[in-house]
């Protein structure tokens, strides 16, 4: 036992690094540690490496938020959490943001853990029934979503369009000789990250010193939130073709919540939720179908050559653990992020921010020997379409349509 507990503590460690590190995926370092597992299977034994991914995939999926929020530096999980943790941030309320964050990956794990059985009774035998319908379903959450964070038909209409061209250009890049890992970092640090501090920038943004007594009151949104992130993430984790995108979208509507106005709490708490729940459970549905849903998970798979009843327990454990630490260690580094952010120059960190994802597109782009001046393009149509629902004053999660539509398209057989 002490073994595992020590992958698990390792794990953490490790997820801290990768999530507060931009560019740095979980999964690269999972490929890492599955590459060398012939050798390190001498040493360690399956049970233990799993714990160390799978605790490292957790910690990671806590933290991320920290650069999401604190440098709008957004990853897949975390983008549509840019602009209600920007805006409690610019409140001054960047503790309480942190809090929220931390509170909602905590709640959900629980809730995915305490539904487990629900989840075990009833999910499988809707799986092979659902798959072919992913596309319908797909198709009206995007609808209805569309129809319900538009204020009139002007903005409707424009949240169409650029829904569309969203996912036109997910397409086009994802289809492209980009590797998925360049395609991706080009379009989310164009349309969420950079073209939000751009903007910000244009509107003389001051970062005002931050609240040191954070005021946080768990009410009914933040409650909703909580079971709305561990539901969707458990979902998320369980359908084919479901990513963090349209898991937020989910969230959004099961917690009843929206990114703007007074509901941006109970909105942090859900997406939050989301990705620390399907880090647990695109585990649990290799127990539950045999289909692992995630990187980490095709590692864990693979390693343990399927997952009975006692790894499912292991899994449990060390879940409750990792998400233990990491909370801890989320409230604290979310705090020290918050008092020295308050020493720097927010105009001069945001310009260093964005010098600094520029490179790190072009430095990713080199070392995957890409057309560099196709992925330039393609990262500043991606900047430039997400500056526009600023000036349009539609709400950006319109632009999400950058996965959903691909996977609309997909799950239809046309792609």
């Amino acid at each position: 036992m002490f073994d595992i507990l020590l992958a698990c503590i390792i794990g953490v460690s490790c997820g801290v690094v990768t999530g507060l590190i931009p560019g740095i995926h979980v999964n690269t370092v999972g490929a890492f540690v599955f590459s060398a597992s012939p050798f390190l299977l001498y040493s360690y034994s399956p049970e233990v490496l799993a714990v160390f991914l799978l605790s490292m995939s957790i910690s990671h999926a806590l933290m991320e938020f920290i650069p999401s929020m604190f440098l709008g530096v957004p990853e897949e999980g975390t983008v549509l959490s840019v602009m209600p943790g920007h805006h409690l941030l610019l409140q001054g309320r960047g503790k309480e943001a942190i809090r929220l964050v931390s509170l909602g990956g905590f709640g959900a794990m629980i809730t995915t853990i305490l539904l487990l059985p629900l989840f075990m009774a009833g999910l499988p035998p809707l799986y092979g029934f659902l798959k072919p319908y992913i596309w319908i379903i797909l198709s009206v959450v995007v609808v209805y979503m569309l129809i319900r964070l538009s204020r009139d038909w002007n903005s409707l209409i424009w949240s169409s369009i650029l829904f569309l061209f969203s996912g036109i250009m997910g397409w086009t890049a994802l289809n492209s000789p980009l590797s998925s890992s360049v395609s991706l970092l080009c379009l989310f640090s164009g349309l969420f990250g950079v073209s939000t501090m751009l903007f910000s920038l244009s509107q003389k943004s001051v970062l005002p010193p931050q609240n040191r007594h954070h005021h946080l009151e768990i009410d009914g949104d933040i409650i909703r939130g909580i079971f709305a992130g561990g539901i969707a993430g458990s979902i998320l984790g369980f359908l084919p073709g479901m990513g963090p995108a349209q898991g937020s979208l989910l969230a959004q509507e099961l917690s009843g919540s929206s990114d703007a106005g007074s509901e941006r709490e109970g909105f942090l708490v859900a997406m939050s939720g989301v990705n620390v729940s399907d880090a647990l459970f695109s585990l649990i549905a290799i127990y539950l179908i045999g289909n692992p849903r995630s990187g980490i998970a095709v590692y864990v798979n693979q390693l343990l050559q399927g997952l009975d009843f006692n790894h499912l327990l292991i899994m449990i454990f060390s879940s409750v653990t990792a998400v233990s630490i990491s909370l801890v260690l989320c409230i604290k580094l979310g705090d020290w992020f918050s008092h020295s952010i308050e020493k720097i120059n927010y105009e001069k960190l945001s310009w260093v921010v964005i010098i600094f994802m520029s490179f790190l597109v072009v430095l990713f782009g080199v070392m995957e020997h890409a057309n560099l001046l196709f992925v330039m393009v393609t990262y500043v149509t991606s900047i430039a379409l997400g500056l526009l629902p600023h000036y349009l004053d539609i709400n950006k999660s319109n632009l999400m349509g950058v996965l959903i539509v691909p996977a609309i398209v997909v799950y239809m057989g046309m792609g």
